[in-house]
């Protein structure tokens, strides 16, 4: 079974509840391991700040493509 290979199309709507527990699983993890957290504190902001980056370039480049094959 080819799970992790399967193409599917998802809306904003859709993927909300699966964005919802994401971030209340980071909460959680956050919450149990605090001084973890805080001694890497700087590390977390980078990764963060890095995947941002990424994601807004894949949406943007996405959106462009869309729109010029709909053009």
């Amino acid at each position: 079974m080819n799970f992790f290979n399967r193409k599917t199309v998802w809306k904003n709507a859709e993927f909300i509840p699966f964005k919802l527990c994401i971030a209340t699983a980071y909460i959680l993890l956050g919450a149990y391991f605090q001084q973890f957290v805080k001694r890497h504190y700087f590390v977390f902001i980078i990764a963060f700040v890095i995947t941002v980056i990424w994601t807004m370039y894949l949406w943007i480049s996405k959106m462009k493509k869309d729109k010029t094959n709909r053009l």
